[in-house]
């Protein structure tokens, strides 16, 4: 048994009774929508025509949502539908940046995410979803995709139909007869700051300009991006994190003297404390916290992230008390650290991939984007602690953040260029390049948190006094510590730019 939609939109008239609907049968509070009519206008006065969308969520049979959500609140039942407990979630909006859908929302009551659930507890009772029951047109279908006898079934296999992204592999079970083509391609249609009646809420720079002679979205509702400064800070911290301690794996073998055994373990843990708390207060239910150990899901990065950053902060403590009681570090801890340090700084790699709704994240360069930062936010530190201790490991640091930012460099001039995987990839690129994001991805991110320590470390390689190469290589170690936010903080919202609906 497998519970699917199908809307005609040769019928459809764009009433909003199946919204108005949805919202009575939910309880859906104002300026969120589990079901909503998106509306778009073609050709120019005075032949022009309007055409409609109904939006909800698909009910995949592989459902990203249901994968990446961390405590199984989000999953499939037996019958297809894909439903969810509000009592499981954590308010950590990754299922909102896994679904190409849009479909679902924060709630504003709850603050638990939320969707179409198929009106489960009506299919139960073998009533139809209430959008069904009120559609004066009978645009909204409803049945069993198994049964060769439903009616969803048979519009299906005798009338053309349509699924939106099928490319993303999530086999959607909502499918549009008649159906627009633009109306399934955001990133085709002109948008506008404003509507005839409305202000545009939660507008996403990089989604199109006005032109009247484009396809036209004329009514949407709003969308904002769900991830923001938080989740730069915390991938920021989090490379702090696991650099210092790659650093003094690479440093020495031993990691001997006061950085190596007692600076960098207790850097590494207080910006683990940052990295935790970020996480927890990005949390729309930060009292839930613990449900990410109580009640996991195995198959979500950001449950084995958890535990390799638990597991890598014991070590940090173990590291810590064999340099403060026993004055160096024995070789089957370094071990560890050498693996745990980056599989800390890199995991986050494997969780964006996981957001398979946002094209940019998927790139094959984000896990070794984020080994370079690592070493380079590891190196700054060094680099800081050695110049303020009068530590001889400066110059070796000093070399390791030389090397690694102009390795971060390259690696950031060629992705910007790279073909990329969709168009979706390519215009989430062009904001960071070209777009309104391109001030603080070439003047912040790449010029002064890159191209310059790169200039500053190679003019104190040639300074003729001690305090004024001090100066400048303090400057550089603090530039790229700011580069790596920058970067981080450009990255995100590049991801987000781009309309999934």
């Amino acid at each position: 048994m497998r519970y699917g939609f199908v809307i005609d939109q040769d019928r459809c008239i764009g009433c909003h009774a199946c919204t108005v609907a949805c919202k009575e049968e939910h309880q859906v509070p104002v300026g969120v929508f589990r079901t909503w009519v998106k509306y778009i206008e073609k050709g120019e006065f005075p032949h022009t025509s309007r055409h409609f969308g109904v939006m909800r969520c698909n009910h995949c049979d592989s459902a990203p949502c249901s994968t990446i959500c961390p405590t199984n609140a989000l999953y499939r039942r037996s019958d297809g539908i894909i439903d969810f407990d509000n009592q499981r979630c954590i308010g950590c909006k990754s299922c909102m940046q896994a679904c190409p859908y849009d479909a679902l929302y924060i709630d504003p009551n709850t603050n638990t995410a939320a969707k179409c659930n198929f009106c489960a507890h009506r299919v139960e009772r073998n009533l139809e979803p209430a959008c069904v029951i009120v559609c004066p047109t009978q645009a909204i279908l409803s049945g069993d995709l198994d049964d060769p006898q439903s009616i969803v079934s048979r519009t299906v296999a005798t009338r053309k139909t349509s699924v939106r992204k099928p490319h993303k592999g999530t086999d959607p079970k909502l499918y549009y007869v008649e159906i627009e083509g633009d109306l399934l391609e955001p990133t085709r249609l002109s948008t506008q700051d404003g509507y005839l009646f409305a202000e545009r809420r939660g507008s996403r720079p990089g989604s199109g300009q006005f032109d009247p002679r484009l396809t036209r979205e004329v009514y949407d509702v709003a969308h904002p991006a769900p991830w923001g400064w938080k989740i730069a800070a915390y991938l920021w911290a989090k490379s702090i994190a696991a650099g210092v301690m790659l650093v003094a794996v690479l440093l020495s073998g031993r990691a001997s003297g006061l950085i190596g055994t007692v600076v960098a373990p207790l850097v590494a843990l207080g910006a683990l404390v940052v990295t935790g708390a970020l996480l927890i207060f990005d949390l729309k239910r930060p009292d839930r916290f613990y449900y990410l150990l109580t009640k996991p899901n195995f198959r979500s990065w950001l449950v084995i992230g958890a535990y390799i950053l638990m597991a890598y902060g014991a070590l940090c403590v173990v590291w810590l008390a064999y340099g403060l009681f026993a004055d160096s570090v024995p070789g089957w801890v370094i071990a560890l650290t050498a693996l745990l340090a980056p599989a800390s700084a890199c995991y986050s790699a494997f969780l964006f991939a996981q957001a398979q709704g946002r094209d940019l994240w998927q790139s094959p360069f984000l896990f070794w984007h984020l080994l370079v930062q690592a070493f380079i936010a590891g190196a700054a530190v060094w680099l800081v602690a050695s110049l303020y201790l009068g530590s001889r490991r400066a110059w070796h640091s000093l070399v390791l953040l030389w090397f690694f930012l102009v390795l971060g460099l390259a690696m950031a001039l060629v992705d910007s260029v790279m073909p990329h995987i969709s168009q979706d990839a390519k215009l989430s690129m062009d904001s960071m390049v070209r777009g309104h994001l391109r001030t603080r991805f070439w003047g912040l991110a790449v010029g002064a948190g890159m191209a310059l320590p790169v200039l500053l470390i190679s003019l104190a390689w040639s300074s003729p006094t001690a305090i004024l190469s001090a100066g400048i290589r303090g400057t550089a170690a603090v530039l790229a510590l700011a580069g790596i936010w920058w970067f981080e903080d450009v990255w995100i919202r590049a991801g987000q730019s781009v309309p999934l609906s």
